[in-house]
């Protein structure tokens, strides 16, 4: 089985390479960075956490719905640990015989991902404080800890 997640860094160009095909003319990829705002905060870092055996499944699951929707081959990537602004957080390449289906089958897996995958963030700021994210919340931000 394909692990999903990584603690290290992640090499967008192998997962491209993994989606290329002869019969694939098109080949389109999402990198995630780390940014070093949220919220009008400034963030110097952050730190991803999950639960693995379960992440890992609904990324399958994302992955398989994705090659079934559309005739396309997918990687993906996700980063847990610490990240630094400017590290790649998440990449996804998609290998299409024709664009469209590329880039339809690559804005799907991300948002899928997003929604539905149990990756935590934790935020660290530069003034010292830190907040969980939620991108669902008024402002993205939780008090507590999943």
């Amino acid at each position: 089985m394909m692990s999903y997640l990584t603690s290290q860094a992640i090499d967008a160009a192998a997962l491209v390479a993994s989606v290329v095909a002869p019969d694939r003319g098109a080949v389109v990829t999402f990198t995630g960075l780390v940014r070093d705002r949220h919220a009008g905060r400034r963030v110097v870092s952050l730190h991803y956490s999950a639960y693995g055996p379960m992440a890992e499944q609904i990324c399958a699951g994302i992955v398989a719905d994705a090659e079934r929707r559309w005739a396309v081959q997918v990687a993906v990537r996700h980063r847990l640990g610490e990240l630094s602004v400017g590290e790649v957080a998440v990449a996804v390449a998609v290998g299409a015989s024709h664009r469209d289906a590329a880039f339809d089958a690559c804005r799907w897996v991300i948002d899928d991902l997003k929604r539905h995958v149990p990756i935590w963030k934790r935020e660290q700021y530069a003034d010292g404080t830190e907040a969980w994210v939620d991108p669902t919340a008024p402002g993205g931000l939780i008090a507590n800890p999943p």
